[in-house]
């Protein structure tokens, strides 16, 4: 059987209040008799101030004071049989007083409690009846006084208890209900952070637990949707490559044989056409080698090569668009890599340079060497990556443009972290540097980098 939480913390509420109400009426029983015994023990020290010695005539003088004092009516009857009394006294009233053997007598209407006392010798008034009276209704007023700080008390308390009770448990099974209700959001697919409680207990660490799950869930959806993609692109991407590049080395295989009949003059714009055709190449065998590591030959390559290569095949673009493309003149510097890999790493990072500025803007390729790590850095002053996607940059399919397809620096991380280098960008002076560093130890020259 399901019992809701709040029941099960009212449950010891309830046990609670039991033993609440249990030691409240313990508690007005011992103050019930302890008031009682206060009464008891008042009338009993006026009986001994009034009888015993050293004792004086009791005139009503001194009844009247005595019933001041302490509440209580007095009546006394002389030995002569003559009465001397504080209250009205009838004649069945002192009939009542005579004959009573009972604790309590109803005198003129009221209850009395009497306490009868025979006067002896050497007493003024020997041989004469001294009645106590005290009124059953202050004996009893006394007695509620007396209870009813404890009752109220007892009463507050179990108010108190349970007002607090049901608001400590409202609020912690709303808060309960909020976790239940974020963790069935995230069954449905929704991996939004639940905001932390303020209060430092259990409950916020089981938030941030369940945040914590929620952000591996949603990096796991992601590599599983990249995973997908990439299965997918593998199953078709081989047969349109294949047929692409068949075009493609056809179109390759005519320039170069129209180069070979060229005059020298006229050979350039023939030989852009031909690396274009070689990025092509390039491009598609993105496609074919995405989701694998990097396979490629180690041997010489002269890095200054490389990026003139990749900086004059950019150039006729880069005036068409109205963009300065600028390379720092370099001495030779070999590195021992794969060609192909290298040109891809370059030739990404300046088409994605070119793609992110503006008309007029400018895009430096510069190179510097160290002992250590030679690093090359490809600056734009373009606005910089959309901040929806600036951490993701290096994912697969992650692109800022609508014709992007988001594979070209995926492409670059992979072909630079296999030559034992890595890349990184940032944003600095409102520029975007694209940062590629590799290892001196695979380098052999010098970089003499001078400004064009």
């Amino acid at each position: 059987m399901r019992i809701s939480l709040r029941y099960r913390l009212l449950l010891p509420l309830a046990a609670l209040l039991v033993i609440d109400a249990a030691l409240t009426w313990w508690a007005a029983s011992v103050a019930a008799d302890h008031a009682e015994t206060q009464v008891s023990n008042q009338l009993a020290a006026v009986a001994r101030t009034l009888t015993e010695p050293p004792t004086f005539p009791l005139t009503l003088r001194v009844l009247e004071q005595m019933s001041g004092l302490s509440g209580a009516e007095f009546a006394l009857q002389k030995r002569n049989a003559e009465w001397v009394y504080t209250f009205p006294l009838e004649m069945n009233s002192a009939a009542t007083l005579t004959n009573s053997t009972g604790p309590i007598a109803n005198i003129s209407g009221q209850e009395y409690r009497i306490m009868r006392l025979p006067l002896r010798a050497p007493h003024p008034n020997e041989g004469g009846t001294l009645f106590i009276c005290y009124p059953e209704a202050l004996r009893r007023t006394a007695i509620r006084d007396a209870v009813r700080p404890t009752l109220l008390l007892g009463l507050l308390g179990g108010f108190v208890g349970c007002v607090l009770t049901l608001l400590a448990s409202s609020r912690l099974v709303t808060r309960i209900r909020a976790l239940d209700h974020r963790t069935r959001a995230m069954a449905a697919g929704d991996w939004q952070p639940m905001p932390l409680p303020r209060q430092k207990d259990e409950l916020q660490d089981l938030t941030k637990s369940v945040n914590e799950l929620a952000q591996r869930l949603a990096e796991f959806e992601q590599q599983l949707k990249q995973t997908e993609r990439l299965r997918v692109l593998g199953q078709f991407s081989g047969g349109l490559a294949h047929q692409l590049r068949n075009a493609a080395a056809g179109a390759r295989l005519a320039l170069q044989l129209a180069l070979a009949d060229t005059q020298a003059a006229d050979r350039e714009p023939l030989e852009v056409a031909l690396r274009q055709l070689a990025r092509i190449e390039t491009n598609l065998r993105q496609f074919l080698d995405l989701g694998t590591p990097p396979t490629f030959e180690r041997r010489p390559c002269d890095l200054r090569n490389i990026l003139e290569q990749v900086v004059e095949t950019y150039r006729p673009r880069a005036t068409h668009a109205g963009v300065q493309l600028k390379l720092q003149r370099l001495d030779a510097l070999f590195f021992e890599g794969d060609l192909i890999q290298l040109n891809h790493i370059f030739t990404n990072l300046v088409g994605n340079a070119l793609d992110a500025v503006r008309e007029g803007g400018i895009v430096n390729v510069n190179m510097t060497g160290t002992s250590e790590a030679i690093q090359i850095d490809v600056i734009d002053d373009g606005p910089g990556p959309p901040p929806d996607i600036a951490e993701r940059l290096f994912d697969a399919f992650t692109t800022g443009r609508e014709q992007g397809i988001g594979l070209g620096l995926t492409v670059a991380k992979n072909a630079v972290e296999a030559h034992g280098g890595s890349i990184a960008w940032q944003r600095e002076q409102g520029k975007t540097i694209f940062r590629v560093q590799l290892p001196a130890h695979h380098a052999s020259g010098s970089v003499n980098a001078r400004n064009s």
